[in-house]
């Protein structure tokens, strides 16, 4: 196979995104450890009608042939609202996206990558960022490390073999984007004890359970302060307020109260840290299908996810306490609140923290001090063009 012999065709439309789809789904179906996602899900993350990061980003997806057989696709993206961020923080002007990127060999991959910058040069970019499905909030980063276990939930899975022709593809890291492993059928170390012992004495500190009962205001509260902590992070986009609405409706079914913590001080919410249960634990048995009886099982999982990985995907703190005593104070303390409740309620044994940037001591030091370990690293790569 040579590049002449291959035929990038730009789709779109119900068919075409379809055609994308399954494609995707055919690839991750081959890979070890891969674990099957909800195909409606997948679909609607790509479609214009449904997915509110449409609103400010032009997509194009890609889709390569070979003697008449689909052999990879990937996606290419200008997100409206990355290009205004700072180019110190990972986008900023002139910085396009791919994503979504599979491959059956290398020759396919430098042709895919070539088709989407292509792409991204025609919108006026004059660098490449991914991969980024789309969203930096979705799905960023290559799986480099990590390949031996099956990912969390929201997480992707992909071969060691795309890292080599990325590179050879001229590509380069930007970011390293790690996960960190737990034992949460354990108690932390005597240190951490005494700090969320500290804590809890402190009249000023409370931290409760998010409350279901008040979902909008309390997703109003959590992205808020999400917008705020993470504003100076590598990759920050801000959150539209459609996709704070579509975020909230989309986590409502997974979010348990007893596993979701926001911490105040003197009454003002200051930090929130997010938990999900790791429906990849039901859906490898349902293979993905809810039907015909996939969405039972689901939804009993949904309930009540016993024995089930959990997965803190999103922590914050309000910029003002960065880097303070009490910003870590908070942080155990909603961390060990949690984690006594997933083992307790829920029978979990295991946890897993991240994302996190390899440049964020705070978030670093934290993991280490609970005495989690990094399983997973996720590369974004760039490519000036």
């Amino acid at each position: 196979m040579n590049d002449a012999q291959i035929i990038i065709e730009a789709v779109s439309g119900k068919q075409g995104r379809a055609r994308f789809v399954d494609l995707g789904r055919a690839f991750a179906a081959r890979l070890e450890n891969s674990v099957p996602q909800l195909r409606s899900e997948q679909l609607e993350l790509v479609n214009p009608d449904k997915n509110p990061f449409f609103g400010h980003a032009r997509v194009q997806l890609f889709i390569a042939k070979h003697a008449g057989r689909e052999v990879g696709r990937i996606s290419a993206h200008v997100d409206e609202l990355a290009l205004k961020m700072p180019a110190d923080q990972g986008f900023g002007p002139g910085t396009g996206n791919f994503g979504y990127f599979d491959a059956e060999n290398e020759t396919v991959a430098h042709a895919l990558l070539a088709a989407a910058e292509d792409w991204l040069r025609k919108e006026g970019m004059t660098r490449a960022l991914g991969p980024i499905s789309l969203s930096i909030w979705e799905e960023p980063g290559l799986l480099v490390k990590g390949q031996d276990h099956a990912p969390m939930i929201m997480m992707g899975h992909h071969p060691a073999s795309y890292q080599g022709w990325m590179e050879s593809a001229g590509y380069t890291k930007a970011k390293s984007l790690l996960t960190y492993d737990l034992d949460v059928s354990h108690d932390f170390p005597p240190l951490i004890r005494r700090i969320v012992k500290s804590g809890k004495r402190n009249e000023r500190i409370s931290v409760r359970q998010v409350r279901k009962k008040d979902w909008d205001s309390e997703v109003e509260i959590i992205l808020t302060i999400l917008n705020d902590a993470w504003s100076s992070n590598w990759g920050f986009v801000p959150f539209t307020p459609a996709e704070i609405a579509y975020a909230g409706k989309k986590l409502r079914p997974i979010i348990h109260e007893r596993l979701n913590m926001i911490a105040e001080v003197d009454g003002k919410p200051m930090a929130f840290m997010l938990t999900f249960p790791d429906m990849n634990h039901v859906l490898k048995k349902i293979d993905g299908k809810l039907f015909p009886f996939g969405w039972f099982h689901l939804l009993k999982w949904m309930r009540n996810p016993i024995e089930s990985g959990m997965r803190v995907p999103l922590m914050g703190v309000m910029k003002e306490l960065h880097n303070s005593r009490l910003a870590s104070q908070l942080a155990f303390m909603m961390i060990s609140e949690i984690r006594t409740n997933a083992a307790e309620t829920y029978g979990s044994k295991r946890g897993e923290i991240g994302w996190i940037l390899d440049d964020n001591a705070g978030m670093m030091a934290i993991a280490d001090a609970i005495e989690s370990k990094v399983n997973r690293d996720y590369w974004v790569f760039e490519k000036t063009l």
